[in-house]
């Protein structure tokens, strides 16, 4: 199936468990986007964009999306920032992505900075949130997260068998795994043939970022979806996808798309944080941290 701009996929221990997990995981995409999408005039996120700094009270999912989004600004200093919606826009990535990358029209304007993540107002308790006038959030990667993380943990505990959920190479799995854990193949990012290295994964979540999956062209200029909030440009091609895993799918996420933003930088700083990563450049060199794929 597909959602949320990407592939989706559930796999289950249990082989007659999965229809009832195919419409458990179903739900948990549906609602989370029409929480989420910026790309969907209906829906929470689309509300808060166009109420022009006023303070809106929201649902608990998207309260619980948007403190995702909140921690992992800032556990990254800023490097993965809900506030760079209008960044994105410039760049052209201002519809669904098929859309976007149909298009080809050169960019004249200049690149837009995120307005940062700490302008946004949030109160957890309250659900309540303020976005001050002309700025736009995009919560993208880390809202995709928490879906997987939150559907695999639904259908554990609906049905009581191991699963894995795949949304667009953040996987989250819950409950009892297979023998030999979830085999899971990993992208290097360059398209190239042969065989995809594979990891077993037991608990936790695995999830990969690279440049090479939203890309398109503006002109003569190639853009894709990771960006630079200081800057609003995308962020310069040092890795072509980074691995990481973690306790939860939206822990993983931020750690590889910050990677990717972070540059050559980022094995040092994943190697200080003892998380498990697998840094492929575009050269085909590989670097590894945290006894990755341990």
């Amino acid at each position: 199936m597909r959602a949320l701009g990407t592939f989706c996929s559930v796999l289950v221990t249990r082989p007659a468990a999965l229809d009832a997990a195919q419409d458990i995981l179903s739900a948990h995409l549906e609602a989370i986007d029409l929480a989420c999408s910026r790309f969907r005039p209906d829906s929470e996120l689309s509300a808060l964009n166009r109420a022009g700094g006023s303070r809106v009270t929201v649902s608990p999912l998207f309260a619980d999306s948007l403190a995702a989004a909140l921690r992992a600004a800032e556990i990254t200093d800023g490097d993965v920032d809900p506030t760079c919606g209008y960044s994105l826009v410039r760049l052209g990535y201002d519809r669904d992505f098929a859309a976007v990358s149909a298009g080809t029209s050169a960019i004249c304007a200049p690149p837009v900075p995120a307005a940062g993540w700490q302008c946004v107002e949030f109160d957890g308790a309250a659900r309540t949130v303020r976005v001050p006038r002309g700025v736009l959030l995009d919560l993208g990667a880390t809202a995709k997260a928490l879906a997987a993380d939150r559907a695999a943990e639904a259908v554990w505990a609906s049905l009581g068998c191991g699963v894995l959920v795949n949304l667009g190479g953040d996987i989250a799995v819950a409950g009892q795994p297979p023998e030999g854990g979830w085999k899971v193949g990993v992208d290097d990012g360059v398209g190239a043939s042969g065989a995809q290295p594979v990891v077993a994964i037991q608990s936790g979540a695995v999830a990969t970022s690279s440049p090479a999956v939203r890309e398109w062209r503006r002109g003569d200029d190639s853009m894709h979806h990771i960006v630079v909030p200081g800057t609003g440009q995308p962020a310069e091609i040092y890795w072509a996808a980074v691995s990481v895993a973690a306790a939860t799918c939206v822990d993983a996420n931020t750690a590889s798309t910050a990677s990717i933003v972070r540059g050559r930088g980022a094995a040092s700083w994943l190697e200080g944080l003892r998380l498990p990563a697998r840094l492929a450049r575009p050269d085909g060199v590989v670097v590894t941290t945290g006894g990755w794929p341990r």
